[in-house]
């Protein structure tokens, strides 16, 4: 197994940090990421050193994983829209966009291979794994709508409860009442 790449063993603030620095400086700049880096590490005390070479390595992967998230959210959140979920799937949606940027980044290395088919136990598994992510956001689509049902049952009992205690006071004859509760509040009498 190879030795880790110098980044990977950053501490995770540093290369949060370094993340956040190419996606502020558009994946350019090594130079001066790599002064910068350097200076924050023997800043901390580490003797850790990263040369522009090595960042450049790992920034274009990083890159390529950024835009491969881009591309899979902005798929994600059309898909999300195209099926009116985007209320309702919010938790859904990062973990949809999660997976299909894996499932892009597989299929891309797939794609990639020279005269090699994609191996069928692969797409077998990403359409699965698409399916039961779909599957889980129409599951939380009932959940919700049994939700909302609940929600709106509770509000007509305590309506009608209202009603009957105020009956009295608003001098409403209990003919008038179990109207009311019938037209307005969708409840039968029995």
């Amino acid at each position: 197994m190879p030795p880790p790449r110098k980044v990977e063993l950053l501490p995770p603030e540093l290369r949060q940090w370094l993340h956040d620095w190419w996606k502020a400086k558009g994946f350019h700049g090594y130079e001066e990421l790599a002064e910068e880096l350097n200076f924050r590490l023997a800043e901390d005390g580490l003797e850790l050193r990263i040369g522009k070479s090595a960042l450049h390595a790992y920034g274009q992967e990083y890159e390529q994983f950024v835009k491969l998230q881009e591309e899979a959210g902005a798929w994600a959140s059309q898909w999300l829209a195209d099926n009116d979920l985007s209320e309702e799937a919010d938790r859904h949606r990062v973990l949809f966009q999660m997976m299909t940027s894996v499932a892009f980044k597989v299929l891309k290395s797939q794609m990639t291979k020279e005269g090699e088919d994609i191996d069928p136990r692969e797409l077998h598994f990403l359409g699965k794994m698409m399916k039961d992510i779909m599957s889980s956001a129409g599951i939380r689509e009932q959940l919700m709508v049994k939700e909302r049902a609940r929600i709106a049952a509770e509000e007509r009992a305590n309506a009608v409860e209202a009603l009957e205690a105020q009956s009295e006071e608003l001098g409403l004859s209990s003919r008038v009442i179990d109207k009311l509760k019938r037209e307005f509040l969708g409840v039968r009498n029995g």
